[in-house]
Order: C-alpha cells, then sequence, then structure tokens
C-alpha cells in the first residue's frame, strides 16, 4: 500500500538581494542545512521593474556544487572564464555542475520588462566535488510539457511522469525537477522515491499539499515533505503553479561560504585561497549539447 507524503514544514521564502543589488525571494537557504539535502538553496527572482534586477551577478566563483537556472520570462546572458557564452530565455534551463570550478557571471539580456526565474543549489558528494565542470544547456522546446488528467499540466526538466522523461539526466542526485500547474478543482499525484528529499515552491495561485490539509499553501511558501511514496495535492477554487523537486540526500557535513559549499573548512580554505592566486580552475571546460541540438 501506497503511503502519502505529508507536509513536514512550511517555510515562507523572505525578501533579500544577491549578485551587485538583484532583489529576490529565497525560498531556503544557509539557514535550512541540512534540511532539503541535498539541495543548498532556491531563489525565485521576478519582477516588472528592471531596477531590481539590472545589476545581474557578475563575475563570480563555484565550487563544489550544481546551479540549476529556469526562467519564466526575460533572458539572462551567461559567460565564463573559460570563453564559454549563451542565453538562457524564457522557458529554458541551464543546468550548471561547478565541480572543481568554474568563475562565471549571469547578466539580464533585456533591460526592459518582465525577468522571473529560479536559481536552485544542489550539492555534490565529497567524491564529485572536484569533478570536472560541465553545462548542459536545456531549451523549451526541449523540456516536454504533458498533460496529467485534464486540469494538470507538467513541464519534466528531469525526472519522469506517465513515463515520459526529462531530458536531464544522469546526475548523481536522481533529482526530480517538475514545473507544475493544477487548475481550479484539480489533483495530482505523483509517485516518488522513499528516501528522497521532496519539497515543493508555490510561485502562483494556492493548493492543498496533501489530503489532510485543512489551509490552503499559497504563492511563496515552499512546503517541505515528510518521508512517504506518493505526494498528493489538489485545488479547490483556485489554480496553483508551483515546483515539485526531490533529490536524493548526501549525508556529508557541510563547509560552505559564498558561492563554494565543500565538505570541510580546509577545503574551503583552500578553495578561496586558488581563488585567490589564480589557480583555481583545476579542467578545461567543455560545453555540453544536448543531443536534440543536432535534429
Amino acid at each position: 500500500m501506497m503511503q502519502e507524503r505529508l507536509i513536514k514544514k512550511i517555510i515562507e521564502s523572505r525578501q533579500t538581494s544577491d549578485g551587485a543589488g538583484v532583489k529576490l525571494k529565497r525560498v531556503f537557504g544557509f539557514n535550512e542545512v541540512p534540511l532539503f539535502d541535498p539541495f543548498l538553496l532556491l531563489d525565485f527572482f521576478g519582477s516588472d521593474n528592471p531596477n531590481d534586477y539590472l545589476a545581474g551577478f557578475p563575475w563570480h566563483p563555484h565550487r563544489g556544487i550544481e546551479t540549476i537556472t529556469y526562467m519564466l520570462d526575460g533572458e539572462v546572458q551567461h559567460e565564463d572564464s573559460l570563453g564559454n557564452s549563451g542565453i538562457i530565455g524564457k522557458s529554458d534551463c541551464q543546468w550548471m555542475t561547478a565541480g572543481s570550478g568554474i568563475i562565471h557571471q549571469e547578466m539580464p539580456k533585456n533591460t526592459n520588462g518582465s525577468m522571473r526565474g529560479f536559481q536552485l543549489w544542489a550539492n555534490l558528494p565529497g567524491k564529485d566535488k572536484m569533478m570536472q565542470p560541465r553545462y548542459r544547456d536545456i531549451l523549451k522546446n526541449q523540456i516536454p510539457e504533458i498533460c496529467y488528467r485534464d486540469k494538470v499540466t507538467i513541464k519534466i526538466i528531469s525526472g519522469e511522469v506517465n513515463g515520459v522523461k526529462g531530458p536531464v539526466q544522469d546526475i548523481v542526485t536522481q533529482p526530480e525537477y517538475l514545473d507544475i500547474m493544477i487548475q481550479s478543482h484539480g489533483e495530482f499525484t505523483h509517485k516518488v522515491e522513499k528516501d528522497h528529499t521532496v519539497f515543493a515552491f508555490v510561485y502562483q495561485g494556492k493548493g492543498y499539499f496533501d489530503s489532510k490539509q485543512k489551509e490552503p499553501i499559497s504563492e511563496g511558501q515552499c512546503v517541505l515533505y515528510k518521508n512517504g511514496d506518493e505526494v498528493k495535492i489538489h485545488t479547490l477554487d483556485d489554480s496553483v503553479r508551483f515546483l515539485l523537486i526531490s533529490g536524493k540526500p548526501i549525508g556529508e557535513p557541510v563547509a560552505w561560504y559564498g558561492p563554494i559549499v565543500m565538505n570541510t573548512e580546509r577545503e574551503l580554505e583552500l578553495a578561496f585561497q586558488e581563488y585567490r592566486n589564480g589557480t583555481f580552475i583545476k579542467h578545461k571546460q567543455q560545453k555540453e549539447k544536448d543531443e536534440n541540438d543536432s535534429h
């Protein structure tokens, strides 16, 4: 018999700024470690005012993590210290494995209109923290969009729903990353791995994220689930749009400062020392192309 996952904790996202002054909502971050293991941070940036996002995220390093950028509106131009560049546009995603180290910047491409999207940080196990960096640029036409019954629409970035798999695969933490829309009076049941961390972030509307819930989860709230085999989500008079994300916990110590996450304070000190003395980059960067690029 399938065991439903019930809500363990509800977290309110909080207003902050990052980069060179980009206004955003931090859904969870440093203070929530290790609750969301293997995930470290989720930011939601969204504004119609260019002054809120124009400063962008100038050159900065990463090591020991993966950063997943998913755009809803607007365009972000990415460049790195090894000559790679590209644009992440509306409904596109970039999955960057920083591994042993990358220095990059992410800057708004357009200077007017709406800019909305997410950045998720996923940790890497100690054995993979110094792996060769890689990119996966996923265009919107490479992300499957399916209808689940008649009131649910799902974009599958990674993971699988009804036999349809997302384009991002072969990630060590076995993540599932779904963008889900449920219309009013709709419901969605989804099987998840029993031992994985599972959470949902509502960024539009409101809904009920387990069968025992009395009050709806609303825009800006994040639900962390208890253990179980499946999640059950439904709506009443309102529709809801949310991210449903899961992954295999790593269960290792976390030493984290700024954009670098290692296992020990000594590894962290070494990373910043190498950044200062110019020995931070360990591997020649290869930019991966999705197989669909050649079609």
